[in-house]
This record gives structure tokens, C-alpha cells and sequence, in this order.
């Protein structure tokens, strides 16, 4: 299976943003990540600029735009995780919490939703650290031609809000699973 390389990603737009991922959250969620795939993760470290995705009418970052340019930067070798705080769309959603090439080798996911400051809540750390595990693994999912799956608890379930995506699992039923790492064995 290859190996997963979670990478920051940084954007100067909007002025002021709040999009560092921090060192310590990426530490995490690579040892979690390297414990679900069963393959090593590492954090790359360089950054990648995403401010080209900016869209100044909605306030947000194309992440189709995102993968795009992480396409062009990454191993082909390795399947690439960006990660930001920066808040996410596709054209025909309000926001995303993340995108994938499904078959590909790229997935970004935002923090930006997954914060309960985002909701006017304080900060929880352990359940920011859950939120973005799930939906990392969600993502990734999709890079192994996964699709969403009806089982709730799966991680491949589709999340289009916060809520859902908390009563989520953060591993694949077996089905989600065998799909996964049938790779191994090829």
C-alpha cells in the first residue's frame, strides 16, 4: 500500500485567516492514520499555497482548485493528504468538509467546520482531533475508489453537517474495509 503524506496547506486570503493546521495536530492525525491504513504516514514539510483557490464573492477555497495543484506536487508514489483551515466548497455545495480523486492520490480536508468555535462554541480539542481523523479517512476512502457508504457507522458515510459526521465511526465497515485493503494483495 503506499504511503500517506499529510501536508499543510497555507493561504493568504482572506487577510487574517486562521488557516495553520498546527504541528501537533498533524502529528496525531499521521499516527492515527499510519493505525487505520496500516502503512507509514508522514508529515511532508513543505507548505502549499492555496490562495489561488480563493473565490472572493463566496469567502471561501475551491478544494477542486486545491487538488489540482496538490496533483502536481505530490509522489506519485504516495497518497496526499493536504490539510487547512481554510473553508472549503465545490460550486454546487455551500461548503465541503473535505475532497478526494476518488482512484486518485489527493485529498484535502478543511478544519475550519470541524472547530466548534465555527458554531460560536468554545474550543474542544479532542473532538476537533476526532472530527478531522473521521473525515480524513473519509477522504483517503474515496482515493481507494470508495464511494459513500449506506452503513452509518462506517466512515465512508456521507457527512453534510457537523452532527453527522460525529455520530460516525472513525474506521470502515467490513465491506468499506475488504475494499481498502483488497490493494495489498494484488
Amino acid at each position: 500500500m503506499k504511503p500517506i503524506h499529510v501536508i499543510p496547506l497555507t493561504s493568504a486570503e482572506p487577510p487574517g485567516s486562521r488557516d495553520d493546521p498546527g504541528l501537533d495536530l498533524l502529528e496525531n492525525l499521521a499516527v492515527a492514520l499510519a493505525r487505520v491504513f496500516r502503512t507509514p504516514c508522514q508529515i511532508r514539510p513543505d507548505l502549499v499555497e492555496i490562495s489561488h483557490a480563493w473565490d472572493r464573492t463566496r469567502r471561501q477555497h475551491h478544494s477542486t482548485a486545491i487538488l489540482q495543484r496538490l496533483e502536481k506536487k505530490c509522489d506519485p508514489d504516495a497518497r496526499v493528504l493536504g490539510v487547512t483551515g481554510c473553508d472549503l466548497f465545490v460550486p454546487v455545495l455551500t461548503f465541503v468538509f473535505g475532497e478526494a480523486q476518488l482512484e486518485g492520490n489527493c485529498a484535502a480536508v478543511s478544519l475550519a467546520r470541524l472547530r466548534e468555535e465555527f458554531y460560536g462554541l468554545p474550543a474542544r480539542e479532542e473532538l476537533l482531533r476526532e472530527r478531522l481523523l473521521k473525515e480524513a479517512i473519509h477522504e483517503l476512502g474515496h482515493t481507494f475508489g470508495l464511494r459513500h457508504c449506506p452503513d452509518w457507522h462506517c466512515a465512508m458515510a456521507s457527512s453534510y453537517a457537523v452532527d453527522r459526521l460525529d455520530v460516525k465511526g472513525n474506521d470502515f465497515c467490513a465491506s468499506c474495509r475488504n475494499a481498502v485493503f483488497r490493494e495489498r494483495y494484488w
